[in-house]
């Protein structure tokens, strides 16, 4: 906790830019009847019954101190989709950091070694290099600055019946590009101190 918590604490620096990272998963839900429109003093409505047409995933990039968010979406989970994904933080988010440091939780998909399974040798251990990991710890996920963008964005826009998967990225490409455009960042005030006096039960016991 600690030591996310310190990261927290370092100055803006683009060339080693904090990145919170986390993912959620989103069903495509389609409506099987046309919903009745609006009317005076009625609002629109929809039938409870519905058709499932799979489940995205969303992966929540967020540099909170710089107010930018970035949302990938994909069809699944692995090791391989985040591998993927965070090559697109290095070469495409931040291609000019010296070294990008990334906040995120500890799901057995989230590893160092997942590059080696989506990238040839050469290639798994260029990403390797660009990469500096920490980690909430467990049950700490809430320490994890991306889990209020997630919220945001389920709040927002994710709030209703999405039918498919284009639909679903440009939806949460248009909600991105107003958020970025209103710089909105994160003030974290929660500090390592307040973590000894307010969470002293999660301490070890030290022996003197």
């Amino acid at each position: 906790m600690e030591d996310v918590l310190e990261v927290y604490k370092r100055p803006y620096d683009p060339k080693r830019p904090v990145v919170c990272v986390d993912e959620m998963p989103k069903q495509l839900l389609m409506d099987t009847r046309d919903p009745l429109p609006m009317r005076p003093g009625e609002p629109e409505r929809f039938d409870y019954e519905y058709k499932r047409d799979g489940v995205a995933d969303l992966f929540m990039l967020f540099e909170p101190l710089a107010g930018k968010r970035h949302i990938e979406i994909t069809d699944q989970r692995r090791r391989i989709e985040w591998a993927q994904v965070m090559r697109i933080v290095s070469d495409e988010l931040y291609p000019d950091a010296e070294k990008i440091v990334v906040v995120l939780d500890n799901l057995n998909t989230h590893v160092l070694a997942a590059f080696y399974l989506a990238f040839e040798p050469q290639e798994a251990r260029r990403l390797v290099e660009r990469f500096e990991l920490h980690y909430t710890p467990k049950h700490g996920s809430w320490l994890n600055m991306a889990e209020i963008e997630l919220s945001a964005v389920t709040r927002q826009c994710l709030d209703r019946r999405i039918p498919d998967k284009d639909t679903l990225i440009r939806e949460v490409k248009a909600w991105e590009d107003q958020r970025n455009s209103e710089v909105i960042k994160v003030h974290w005030q929660f500090s390592t101190a307040d973590a000894r006096t307010k969470l002293i039960s999660l301490y070890p016991k030290y022996q003197v």
